[in-house]
Order: structure tokens, then C-alpha cells, then sequence
């Protein structure tokens, strides 16, 4: 840990190397398969970073605000969970931390022993988020991560191990996995876990498609630019020509699926050329890459997939409309 700058770099990110060859393994991939695909997780260099943040505070954008109302109201409920032990709060996908602040706020005026662990991809993000809670709360140590999700949270567990965690994994970030993959990700949470450990998970429910739609095509264009940017990284770190302006941003609601999903759509018939895998990629005329999942949930669904995942449910959390909604979980151990 550095504690001039307050975080740490864990493994590989886009600049490295390997993490350069996993992208064009999944460009390469992806836009050889029919229909075309990328995924998501690669929406988050720095640029994608600001580009999110200024999402969440977009009208259309209402998880943040509601999220935002449930955490106000229940801060206290929610931090009591940890019973006054001394404990990291690990925040996954931190990004600017604007949430979190809330819970961090609570907890420097009560006086309590705790480290904030944000973890990102984006050190640009993590520059900023230091920073902030350096100025804005000095009495709260933090200890950044910069790493994906997995590899932060194997160091966390590897680094802390005398201290308990309450893990945040906020907005509606599970949403980007379908419902397999979030079993998988959250049982790897369970596993990292002990049993004196809490995890508080976002949830977005299923409600109005026309709020949905809204949400997901902001009239300032911020969400196209965001998936737009992904072109942009490609073109700069694999060498590729896309030209953003040939495509734009579409989302829709799959009423079958329950997910809000994402395209990139090409206005023209074109090729693409990617230099570092030394080969063009054909575009018919409205033909589309699909980039992202934000599946919605039901509170069933939500029930089930904690049991799924090993943890058992000890609070939730709504707003007042119904429309979200903050689970607190124990990992089920040795019941």
C-alpha cells in the first residue's frame, strides 16, 4: 500500500499487456460471432469511469436516487450489522464513491474503527476518490484497490484477515450478470467471506418498461457516449478504426428476459480494421454489437438467488416507490 497516494494496484489492468490481450481475444471473438458482441467490462477505462459517473446523476438515471434515499434513511440499520467490530467496508466498483459517502459520513461521527476498501478498474477514478475522502472525512482511513472485482477482493481477504468486512456492491451492478454468472459471482464473494461478514447488494426491480427505457436513453446522450466510448478504447489500444459516428447507441427492454440491453448499431454497410489482430471486420447496414445486460428483478428472484449463493437474508431495504432495493446477507456457514 502507498500511503502517499492511499491505494494500491493489484495484477493487470488495460494498460498492461496481458489485460491488451484478453480484450482483443474478446474483440476478436466477439465481433467474428453472429450476432456481434462485447462485453461491458471493458466499458470502464478512465474516460468510461467519468463518463458512468456522470450517468448516475442524469434525471432519467433513477437508481441513484433512490438508492441514495434508502441508504440516508437506513444507515444506521445497515452499519449496526457489523456490532461495533472494527471492520473494512469494501466497496466493489466504487467508482466516484458518492453512496458510500453516506454510510462514511455515519460512521466517522459515531467514531468507529474503520478502513474504507474501495475497489475499481479505473486508477483515474481512484486518484479522484482518495482524494475526496481525504479532504471531506481525514478521520476515515482508506485503503484503495485498483483491480477487478475478484482479484481486489482475494487481496482484501489475503491483506485484512483480522478484520471483518461489510461488502457493498451497490446501484445495480449484479444486474450486469445474467442470472448464472451472478450466482458465480457472489458464491466467489461467499467463499472470501467468514461467517461474522455482511454483504449489502443493489438490486433494481422490475417496473414501468417506459421508466426503464428513460433510464437507459438519457435525452443528454451521456449512456451513448458511454457505450460509444467503448469503440474509442478499442481503436486506441488494439490499433482499430472504428469510427464512432457510424454507429449509435440503441437500449431496449426484453420483456422475456427481464434485462435491459444495449447495441452498438452500425448506420452503414463498412469494414473495420483492427491492427493489432491484423484483420477487418464486416458491418452490414444496421447491423448491431451488443454490449451490455442490466437484467431487473423481481423480489422472488432476489430470494433466491441469496439461497443460491449461499447467504441468508437479514434486512431489506426499499424505497418508497417500491422500485429498488439494498439487501443485507450473511454467508450461510456452519448453519
Amino acid at each position: 500500500m502507498s500511503e502517499e497516494r492511499g491505494y494500491v494496484v493489484v495484477g493487470e489492468r488495460a494498460e498492461d499487456q496481458n489485460d491488451i490481450e484478453e480484450l482483443a481475444y474478446e474483440v476478436l471473438v466477439g465481433l467474428s460471432s453472429r450476432p456481434k458482441r462485447l462485453p461491458s467490462r471493458f466499458f470502464y477505462d478512465d474516460e468510461g469511469s467519468r463518463l458512468f459517473a456522470r450517468i448516475m446523476r442524469l434525471e432519467e438515471y433513477y437508481p441513484t436516487d433512490l438508492e441514495h434515499a434508502i441508504l440516508t434513511e437506513h444507515a444506521a440499520e445497515i452499519l449496526q450489522c457489523m456490532e461495533g467490530r472494527s471492520f473494512n467496508l469494501v466497496d466493489l466498483g466504487a467508482g466516484d464513491g458518492a453512496k458510500t459517502m453516506i454510510l462514511l459520513r455515519h460512521l466517522a461521527a459515531s467514531g468507529a474503527d474503520v478502513t474504507y476498501v474501495p475497489i475499481d478498474i479505473s486508477e483515474g477514478a481512484m486518484r479522484g476518490l482518495v482524494a475526496t475522502i481525504r479532504e471531506e472525512l481525514p478521520a476515515i482511513r482508506v485503503e484503495g484497490v485498483v483491480a477487478e472485482y475478484h482479484r481486489g477482493l482475494q487481496w482484501l481477504v489475503r491483506q485484512r484477515s483480522e478484520r471483518s468486512n461489510l461488502v457493498l456492491f451497490l446501484g445495480s451492478n449484479v444486474g450486469n450478470f445474467d442470472r448464472a454468472q451472478a450466482r458465480g459471482f457472489l458464491g466467489r464473494i461467499w467463499s472470501a467471506l467468514r461467517v461474522e461478514d455482511r454483504v449489502l447488494v443493489g438490486f433494481d426491480l422490475k417496473k414501468d418498461i417506459e421508466a426503464l427505457l428513460a433510464a437507459y436513453n438519457d435525452r443528454e446522450g451521456v449512456t451513448a457516449a458511454f457505450n460509444l466510448n467503448l469503440l474509442t478504447r478499442i481503436n486506441r489500444e488494439l490499433g482499430a478504426e472504428f469510427d464512432p459516428s457510424a454507429f449509435r447507441h440503441f437500449g431496449t427492454y426484453d420483456v422475456n428476459t427481464g434485462a435491459m440491453k444495449s447495441y452498438l448499431v452500425s448506420l452503414e454497410a463498412q469494414d473495420v480494421r483492427v491492427g493489432a489482430l491484423d484483420r477487418s471486420f464486416r458491418f452490414d447496414e444496421w447491423e448491431a454489437i451488443h454490449t451490455e445486460y442490466s437484467y431487473k428483478y423481481l423480489r422472488s428472484d432476489i430470494d433466491s438467488l441469496a439461497e443460491d449463493s449461499g447467504f441468508v437474508q437479514v434486512s431489506r431495504f426499499e424505497d418508497q416507490r417500491g422500485w429498488f432495493v439494498d439487501d443485507l446477507w450473511r454467508p450461510r456457514k456452519g448453519d
